[in-house]
C-alpha cells in the first residue's frame, strides 16, 4: 500500500526544483501522496545556519504524517533528511548528492541504520566529494549508486526516476 513522501530540495533551489518535482511525479503516479516543504526562508540563513531550522521544519512535516513517510532529499535536503530519521520514524531514505558535513555547522551527516536507504551520487560531484559519502556508505553497508555526473545529477534525471520508482516498489512490498 502506498504511503507518503516528503521531498526536500537543496540549497539555492526551491520546492519546484527539477529533481524533486520529477520524483514527486513518479511517486504520485504510483499512488503515493507527496509534499515538498519550502526551505528557502531557512536557506537565507546560510548553509550552516539553515541546518537546524530545516530539521525542525522536516520534523513538523513528519509528525503531521499519518504513517512514517519516505524522505527524499537532494544535497542539503538529503543531509537534513538523514538527520531527521534519527529522531522520528521514517519508512525509507532516498538521498541524492549527500554532503557528509556542512562547513561551520555542528552537524555531521548520519541516518537511522534500520531504515531502507539508497544513496545516489555523481562521480564528478564538485560540491560534495564522493570519497566522503562512499566511506560513510562502506562503513554502514549501504547501497550507493554512483553515476557519471556532477553535483546536480542533471544528466541522469530519467535514471533517478527509474531508481526511485523501484525503491518505492520495494518499500510497498515490505509493508
Amino acid at each position: 500500500m502506498p504511503g507518503h513522501v516528503i521531498l526536500s530540495h537543496g540549497s539555492d533551489t526551491g520546492p519546484d526544483a527539477t529533481k524533486v518535482s520529477m520524483l514527486a511525479q513518479v511517486a504520485e503516479a504510483m499512488g503515493w501522496s507527496t509534499e515538498r516543504p519550502d526551505y528557502r526562508q531557512d536557506d537565507a540563513l546560510g548553509h550552516a545556519g539553515s541546518v537546524a531550522p530545516r530539521i525542525a521544519r522536516l520534523h513538523e512535516r513528519i509528525a503531521a504524517s499519518s504513517t512514517p513517510p519516505v524522505l527524499v532529499g537532494s544535497s542539503m535536503g538529503a543531509f537534513v533528511s538523514g538527520l531527521a530519521s534519527l529522531e522520528q520514524p521514517v519508512a525509507g531514505l532516498f538521498l541524492l548528492a549527500t554532503p557528509s558535513l556542512i562547513p561551520d555547522s555542528d552537524f555531521a551527516f548520519d541516518l537511522r541504520e534500520d531504515v531502507p536507504t539508497l544513496l545516489i551520487h555523481g562521480w564528478q560531484d564538485e560540491v560534495c566529494p564522493l570519497d566522503e559519502i562512499y566511506e560513510f556508505a562502506r562503513r554502514r553497508y549501504l547501497p550507493l549508486l554512483v553515476l557519471d555526473d556532477d553535483h546536480r545529477l542533471s544528466g541522469h534525471v530519467d535514471e533517478l526516476g527509474r531508481q526511485f520508482g523501484f525503491f518505492l516498489e520495494q518499500l510497498a512490498k515490505r509493508a
